[in-house]
């Protein structure tokens, strides 16, 4: 699989929130992940964005009233077309509508007929924090779930529960279009770069983005696993995240995160060395200055010693651009701490979109080129054969 959706077929369910202004964009992203998208609208749904619109943006015509064909049945009966049934967004009024077997709109009618054929169903719901908040809608909330409904809980701003962002939507929708290879599973996930403190304004770091990591620990999410991310980076919505800066930190954190979880993906860049740091602001000036840099532990190292039997992917960036050299030090790492597998890559990929790494076991070498989040899909599956 290339990406989160490849294959998957996905029925969008809009009504009438002014999140609707958002439908257009989500059936993209839906696509560029690579599934096929076949939209559904209330009324109240066609007064905010026009169907021509989302008609464009899913490249098939959009259900707007049921008829003869039974399109709700076409769609998400139990030979229907559909994988998963996705409502984004979704009112208050509709959810209620759903809890409740109203069937008074094409998407609360394919919502039941899918509920009914044991269709998956996500739910981005949006609308104002009062209505989030009403007991009603909460009882709704909750009956639904209790069915097997999947929410992407909505971000709370400005006193409205708004809908949740496409990467939130998209990876739920994919955990719950596919078959969950990672389900049941705890992995834990570095990223990014690490700092090592010089004095309380400098610090030594490197160019990593975080970008794979994450990647990963998306692809792990959208595989079934519940996640643990370690890194510097902005929260994330699919995955446990903690806060770590140093090298130490991170080790630290990682030795804590591992107690009970199936792996450890270690895609962070860190610091090879670190430095005694200044209390004080080291005075700048013309002034050669010279720092004594100490090596860090390595953390695969300090996690294999705490935990004998726990499956660990590493990661190893090299400059040379030489591949065979990439292998033997891949091995070499993979080796040492007994690793399930290495991802080796050039180091002039930090920071960038795309990448070209090799996948290195003990007996075999794999070759992959392309996106950082369609190489965390492949590390997510080959972590769910490894475990």
């Amino acid at each position: 699989m290339s990406d989160l959706l490849a294959g998957a077929n996905v029925a969008l369910g809009v009504s009438g929130s002014i999140a609707a202004v958002t439908t257009v964009e989500l059936a993209h992203e839906l696509r560029r992940r690579g599934a096929s998208v076949r939209a559904v609208m209330t009324d109240a749904a066609r007064g905010i964005v026009h169907p021509w619109a989302v008609e464009f943006a899913t490249d098939h015509d959009v259900v707007t009233e049921l008829t003869g064909r039974v399109e709700h049945v076409e769609l998400c009966g139990r030979d229907g077309w559909a994988d998963v049934l996705l409502l984004a967004p979704a009112t208050a009024n509709t959810v209620g509508k759903v809890a409740a077997a109203v069937d008074d709109t094409p998407v609360t009618t394919c919502a039941t007929t899918a509920l009914g054929a044991g269709v998956p169903v996500v739910v981005a719901p949006a609308m104002h924090e009062p209505m989030y908040d009403h007991p009603g809608v909460s009882d709704a909330f909750d009956r639904v779930e209790s069915w097997g409904v999947r929410f992407v809980d909505p971000r709370i701003e400005e006193g409205k529960a708004k809908v949740a962002s496409e990467g939130a939507i998209v990876t739920e929708t994919a955990r719950a279009a596919g078959d969950c290879p990672l389900d049941g599973r705890r992995v834990v996930v570095t990223s990014g770069a690490t700092s090592e403190r010089v004095d309380p304004i400098r610090v030594l770091t490197n160019r990593a983005s975080g970008r794979t990591g994450r990647a990963v620990a998306r692809a792990c999410r959208a595989a079934g696993a519940d996640v643990t991310l370690l890194h510097d980076g902005p929260d994330v919505p699919y995955a446990d995240g903690r806060r770590v800066e140093s090298a130490a930190e991170m080790t630290d954190a990682a030795v804590d995160a591992c107690a009970g979880a199936d792996a450890l993906v270690s895609a962070a860049a860190i610091s090879d060395y670190t430095v005694a740091a200044s209390d004080e602001k080291i005075r700048s000036g013309a002034e050669s200055l010279t720092l004594e840099l100490e090596p860090t532990p390595k953390l695969l190292d300090t996690v294999r010693e705490a935990y004998p039997d726990l499956a660990m992917v590493g990661f190893k960036a090299e400059s040379e651009g030489d591949d065979d050299a990439l292998v033997d030090r891949a091995r070499a790492t993979l080796d040492r701490a007994g690793l399930a597998f290495v991802v080796g890559n050039d180091a002039g990929v930090m920071g960038e979109a795309g990448t070209r790494a090799l996948v290195v076991r003990a007996d075999s070498v794999a070759e992959y080129e392309g996106s950082k989040l369609g190489l965390g899909v492949r590390v997510a599956e080959e972590l769910a054969a490894e475990l």
